[in-house]
């Protein structure tokens, strides 16, 4: 087995949904399922949560993730990701932990599966990128869509309007859910480069939990496919 570790950022200061982390979703909280996936996996040599929040710690201990408090200067809305992930490997490499793959994790990512996590290590491990993440396709062609101005639609790309939708090409996005990288390797391109690999999810895997309604979304597909089998 390679050296692994996941890294699960759940900082405490989610402002639309409060705790939003922790809350509690078909039954237990929500980062449990991403720990839980993680441990299943068997992946990981390491399963650290970077949190700044005591609560979060606490529960995310108790579903068997090793706890790293963050500083106060990672946990405002404008740190980005990586700035914590880089934070937590540099806290490792001085207690002497160091790993060949990093694999970061969002707590808010229910519908992750094992299966999706051990082919994105695969297919980094057999190929010259540098990244692995999940995506899944646009549910509608991105050529047709169009924006309001002044209480008017506006097509950004006009010339798409007759063209069949079967006849555009198809889009993706980020799945939001788990996002492998090669340690020590660096890249010039941007994360949706060619230096990295898609890990293609089915789209009834896949949701957002940005505010109350998506997370209301979330539970009842979540029931809808694993709880009413």
């Amino acid at each position: 087995m390679q050296k692994c570790v996941a890294i699960i950022p759940a900082r405490g200061g989610s402002k639309r949904i409060p705790k939003k982390n922790i809350k509690e979703f078909c039954g237990k909280p929500l980062i449990s399922y991403s720990i839980e996936c993680a441990k299943n996996s068997k992946l990981f040599s390491d399963i650290i949560v970077s949190t700044d929040c005591e609560e979060i710690a606490k529960v995310a201990k108790n579903y068997g993730a090793e706890i790293q408090i963050r500083p106060k200067e990672l946990a405002d809305d404008f740190t980005g990701t990586w700035d914590v992930i880089e934070y937590v490997l540099d806290r490792l490499k001085d207690e002497g932990r160091e790993y060949e793959y990093v694999c970061t994790i969002y707590a808010t990512a229910p519908f992750l599966k094992e299966y999706y996590l051990k082919e994105g290590l695969e297919k980094l491990k057999n190929s010259d990128a540098i990244r692995a993440f999940s995506v899944t396709t646009m549910p509608f062609p991105i050529q047709r869509t169009f924006k309001i101005v002044d209480a008017r639609c506006q097509m950004f790309t006009p010339e798409y309007y007759n063209t069949r939708s079967q006849d555009l090409e198809e889009a993706y996005q980020d799945a939001g859910q788990f996002y492998w990288e090669k340690i020590g390797k660096t890249s010039s391109e941007i994360f949706f480069g060619k230096d990295s690999i898609p890990i293609i999810l089915p789209r009834y895997l896949v949701q957002d939990i940005d505010t109350l309604e998506d997370f209301k979304r979330a539970e009842l597909m979540y029931k809808a496919l694993f709880l009413n089998e």
